[in-house]
């Protein structure tokens, strides 16, 4: 089962509201999901995700995938960067 994180939509009509979900691929967009890792409401100033960080970095360390819009707001939040820097450390401690 390919597993890969994606946005979910919810909220009302013109008032979007996308909930970060760890999804199997065959999924519908909107269909079941495995996991609940994170609500982004578009219409905020910020426009950053509130993200349960631990299990995002656990979903990716696992080998899902992250949607190319997913992977832009775990840029934005800091997660992406933190999940490079431990697989680079990961990979180090392995050729040792």
């Amino acid at each position: 089962m390919a597993v890969h994180l994606r946005l979910a939509r919810t909220g009302r009509h013109k008032r979007p509201m996308y909930r970060l979900v760890a999804a199997d691929s065959r999924k519908a967009r909107d269909g079941r999901f495995l996991e609940i890792l994170g609500i982004f409401d578009p219409l905020k100033d910020a426009g950053l995700p509130e993200l349960k960080q631990d299990r995002v970095l656990t979903w990716l360390h696992q080998g899902a995938q992250p949607s190319v819009t997913v992977r832009t707001l775990l840029r934005r939040a800091g997660v992406w960067k933190q999940f490079e820097t431990e697989k680079a450390a990961q990979k180090k401690t392995a050729a040792k």
